[in-house]
């Protein structure tokens, strides 16, 4: 086996450093780093050892043609039609970091509240996965439900983390779960399979705006309760 261009991290350092990235450099993930993480990722937990998961990875003149249909959706405000609902609404603490998340990259990225071309060209970017080399669309089968999709929440961290011990960049996008039947036909999914998620990844640009934005995380006082 070829020794990893860096240094894989600790767990810690991983957890810490994992990240949105929005922002990519051309170059290609090697396969053979590809196959390394996605093995990794099949030891994540699933209830009943079920590993509900099915994903799809994209890259090269696929990714292109698929970058191409999404942004076209969204260039012409086509209606979303989700697998999932995706008209959640925040309240309270929840809507005060969504908030704060929104203002701290469109802050990075320059672009006014009132600047609404600039707010849906950054949006728009979400479809053109930020540029990066390869996406992972995760699909979970029929009749799966809400238990199977937390299981594939734990296996999209435990891709990520392993993502970032190999200094690859990584951002699960809701966005890219919005247009599934674009997605499918494009890949030739079975309609069976619906799409949670996508995951764009790859070697982070540090000269994107985008990348310079940061996010407070809540302390363990205002979230965890201890019970003895």
């Amino acid at each position: 086996m070829s020794l990893p261009e860096r240094p894989i991290m600790t767990i810690d350092e991983a957890i810490r450093l994992r990240r949105s990235v929005r922002g990519f450099l051309p170059r290609e993930v090697p396969d053979a780093t590809l196959r390394e993480v996605f093995t990794l990722a099949q030891h994540a937990p699933s209830n009943c050892n079920v590993q509900p998961w099915t994903p799809h990875v994209v890259s090269g003149e696929k990714l292109g043609r698929l970058r191409e249909a999404l942004v076209a959706a969204g260039m012409r405000d086509e209606p979303i039609k989700p697998d999932w609902p995706a008209d959640g609404k925040f309240a309270g603490i929840y809507r005060e970091r969504r908030v704060g998340a929104a203002r701290a990259l469109y802050g990075a990225m320059g672009v006014a509240r009132s600047d609404t071309v600039g707010r849906k060209l950054a949006y728009i970017r979400n479809h053109a996965f930020f540029d990066a080399p390869h996406a992972v669309f995760i699909f979970m089968p029929e009749p799966f439900d809400t238990r199977e999709a937390t299981d594939i929440g734990m296996y999209a961290q435990t891709l990520m983390l392993a993502l970032t011990a190999r200094g690859i960049g990584s951002c699960a996008q809701g966005a890219l779960g919005l247009f599934p039947d674009i997605v499918r036909e494009q890949l030739g999914v079975a309609a069976s399979h619906k799409l949670l998620f996508g995951i764009s990844f790859g070697y982070e640009d540090r000269d994107v705006k985008a990348n310079a934005a940061r996010v407070d995380r809540a302390g363990i006082v205002d979230v965890v309760h201890f019970h003895r």
